[in-house]
């Protein structure tokens, strides 16, 4: 069983390079303020692309308890 993941965001190491929000299939991410921001956190699909292409590793996916 595949358990929930929630996205978490470090604005401080993000330099907003605009690579989480292009590579996001369901537009979740924008770069609001020169920084990665959420649109839409409801529209995640935890696919992992952005902490994948994340070049100063400022997001990432952590489990969530249930």
């Amino acid at each position: 069983m595949i358990g929930r993941k929630r996205l978490v965001l470090e604005t401080a190491w993000c330099k907003g390079c605009g690579i989480c929000a292009a590579f996001c299939p369901g537009q979740v991410l924008e770069i609001r303020g020169g920084k990665a921001a959420v649109r839409d956190g409801g529209q995640c699909v935890s696919c992992g692309l952005c902490e994948l292409r994340c070049p100063d590793y400022a997001i990432y996916l952590v489990n969530v308890e249930e």
